[in-house]
């Protein structure tokens, strides 16, 4: 398949980029320093800060799929997840390419959103401990980060894509194991990390599961 992966040289991007290639894919690397990139592939600027729409399309062009990594990596970043998403599916329309997968987190099934500004108080998926120690923590920690996952998730659900969001809880620097465990709609009991290549695993695995289209993948070990 023609893949894009989008903010590839990012903690799960890196790791998208690899396997992929990997795994035959022609994929074209979008990074704001697509210079760190050393794979041979093809590989184009963007700064999804300020994002450039037509630029976008032309990296694009007649690509399969869409895979994103993009989130802030510090507070000063917070918004560039919900407006790189937006360009990257403006451009999406322009080259009628239709299928994105994009990587959130675990609390987003309970966080408030302009879109769902009263969201369930608990995730299905989760036990006593996330309920009422995990999840209130994260968000009290990383509120702004996931003030601006929380927009990214309504620009993908109002897409009109053939989208999947995954939700990974705590990510980790450990090897690629393939030994994760999945939930559709909901986030994985008991589950309270997950490498980041395990996460890069788990997104390109959407690409042959089509009844991921228009849910979100709850992962951990």
């Amino acid at each position: 398949m023609r893949l894009i992966i989008v903010a590839a040289t990012g903690g799960i991007g890196r790791h998208l980029l690899r396997q992929a290639l990997d795994a035959g894919h022609d994929v074209t690397a979008i990074a704001r320093s697509p210079e760190k990139i050393t794979e041979p592939v093809r590989t184009a600027h963007a700064d999804l800060a300020h994002p450039d729409v037509p630029a976008l399309t032309e990296a694009i062009g007649d690509a399969d799929a869409i895979l994103s990594a993009l989130g802030a990596r510090t507070k000063a970043e917070s918004g560039v997840a919900w407006r790189g998403t937006e360009a990257l599916v403006q451009a999406a329309w322009e080259t009628k390419t239709r299928r994105l997968i994009v990587v959130s987190a675990a609390p987003m099934g309970t966080f408030p959103s302009p879109e769902r500004p009263r969201p369930p108080k608990h995730d299905p998926g989760d036990g006593f401990f996330m309920r009422h120690l995990g999840a209130p923590f994260a968000k009290t920690m990383f509120h702004a980060h996931y003030e601006d996952l929380a927009r990214m998730e309504d620009v993908v659900r109002g897409s009109g894509l053939e989208w999947t969001i995954s939700r990974p809880p705590k990510l980790t620097d450990g090897p690629l194991t393939r030994h994760y465990r999945t939930a559709i709609d909901r986030n994985v009991r008991g589950g309270f990390a997950v490498s980041r290549a395990d996460v890069a695993d788990q997104m390109l695995a959407c690409l042959s599961r089509p009844e991921t289209i228009g849910h979100t993948v709850g992962l951990a070990r």
